[in-house]
């Protein structure tokens, strides 16, 4: 985890965050700080959609897409949407340890029997989606794939400003991610 920046203080937010949307975010989720109030969505937050994570924001403050492992590829649409219409200002990617989508094949046997007991589908449908999509859906390692989704995501929208932040499920605290 010598990866990550931690975010203690103001002090510890790099200007380039400071007192802009990403910033905000993380002194309204790291820091406290008091909710302003918002008419309109400043931020896009793209998180996994693992129930361990919760943050800590204002109403009205941000666009969030929960999608497993904070994979954007498949909603490309959703992020243009709250870039131009929505006017979504900057774009937090945030990962998180210990994530369901690393390692997908050692979940494989669970996701087949979790299929047939809960959702009453035969072997044969669960194991034949799990085989289409787990590839799709891996992700490697969390910090990792969160850069390079960064990477990918401006490159995309290269007038948008983009962080890649961790979310570490034992203290709840959102952490920049060095680049």
């Amino acid at each position: 985890m010598d990866r990550l920046i931690k975010i203690e203080t103001v002090s510890d937010i790099p200007e380039v965050y400071l007192h802009k949307p990403i910033g905000n975010l993380l002194e309204y989720h790291n820091l406290n700080k008091p909710f302003a109030s918002y008419q309109s969505a400043q931020l896009l937050i793209g998180m996994c959609m693992d129930n361990r994570k919760h943050l800590n924001i204002p109403d009205n403050f941000a666009f969030i897409i929960r999608s497993g492992g904070a994979n954007l590829r498949y909603s490309e649409f959703k992020v243009s949407f709250a870039i131009s219409v929505g006017r979504a200002q900057q774009i937090a990617l945030i990962g998180h340890n210990h994530c369901g989508m690393v390692n997908l094949e050692s979940q494989k046997d669970t996701f087949v029997e979790g299929m047939v007991s809960r959702a009453g589908w035969t072997k044969e449908q669960a194991e034949e989606q799990f085989m289409n999509y787990a590839p799709m859906f891996e992700i490697g390692n969390e910090i990792d794939f969160t850069l390079s989704e960064t990477v990918r995501l401006r490159k995309k929208y290269p007038k948008i400003k983009i962080a890649p932040m961790m979310y570490l499920v034992e203290d709840n605290r959102l952490y920049l991610i060095k680049e």
